[in-house]
């Protein structure tokens, strides 16, 4: 899926997250300096507040499933030897949530995840499995 793109390729805001899965297996997400909001992808103001300030935390890596769908066909063809693939919405422990990848079975509202980082070309994804 990501052959050919680096770090380079995201935006100056979004490197941090992206260096640290790549070059220490860590999820940073941010979190707002004014209303304590967190959030994840990385962005250059709060969606609550609006405000720029914000601060970089290290995930623990736990979270719980909030909601799936079961890919049975490749919208792109990357894909394609994925099929079945599952995209969740994953809630970190610490807050802010984020579309994801999750393997095992079965897949339940609020199943326990942790992460699962996983290179692609020269990216590394934060993936999920079920604990």
């Amino acid at each position: 899926m990501s052959d050919g793109w680096t770090i380079e390729d995201f935006p100056p805001v979004a490197r941090p997250h992206w260096e640290a899965l790549r070059d220490r297996g860590e999820l940073l997400f941010q979190r707002c300096a004014e209303c304590g909001e967190p959030r994840l992808p990385p962005r250059a103001e709060c969606p609550t507040c609006l405000s720029p300030n914000a601060t970089w935390e290290v995930a623990g890596g736990g979270g719980v499933v909030v909601s799936w769908v079961v890919y049975h066909h490749a919208y792109d063809p990357a894909l394609a030897d994925g099929v079945p693939y599952t995209v969740a919405l994953v809630q970190l422990d610490e807050g802010p949530r984020l579309l994801t990848n999750v393997s095992g079975e079965p897949l339940t509202a609020g199943a326990r995840v942790k992460l699962a980082v996983e290179h692609e070309g020269a990216i590394a994804l934060a993936r999920f499995e079920l604990e």
